[in-house]
C-alpha cells in the first residue's frame, strides 16, 4: 500500500526539480564574468577558429539568440551535437552558467555591459 505513495512522492520531487530548472533567468553582467573561457575561439580577434583537436570554424557568438546559444550548449552537454571542446565545455556549465553566457551574448553586440 505505500508504494502509491512513494512513487506520488517521487514523481511531485521530479516535477518540482523540473519547474525550477526552467526557471533559471540569465544575468548578462554575470556573464560577462564568465565569457572569458569562450573568448580563446570566438572572440572577432581570431578568426573564429580553433585548431584543437581539429581545425574548427568556431562562429561568432555576439548578437545571437539566448535561447539559441543555451539550447546549443545544452546540446552538446547531452551530446547531440559533437564536438569535443564544446562537449568539454558545456559538460562543466551549471544551468545558472548557460543562462549568463546566454544572455551575456544576446546583448554583447548592441550595447555595452557593466
Amino acid at each position: 500500500m505505500k508504494q502509491p505513495y512513494i512513487s506520488a512522492l517521487l514523481m511531485s520531487f521530479f516535477l518540482a526539480a523540473s519547474a525550477q530548472a526552467q526557471t533559471v533567468t540569465g544575468n548578462a553582467a554575470a556573464g560577462k564574468d564568465e565569457v572569458v573561457m569562450c573568448e580563446g575561439c570566438h572572440n572577432a580577434h581570431g578568426g573564429f577558429k580553433t585548431e584543437f583537436p581539429e581545425v574548427y570554424r568556431a562562429p561568432m557568438l555576439d548578437g545571437q539568440s539566448a535561447a539559441y546559444i543555451a539550447q546549443c550548449l545544452e546540446d552538446y552537454r547531452s551530446g547531440v551535437r559533437h564536438n569535443p571542446t564544446m562537449q568539454s565545455v558545456a559538460s562543466i556549465l551549471s544551468p545558472q552558467q548557460i543562462a549568463n553566457l546566454s544572455a551575456y551574448y544576446a546583448v554583447a553586440k548592441n550595447q555595452k555591459i557593466k
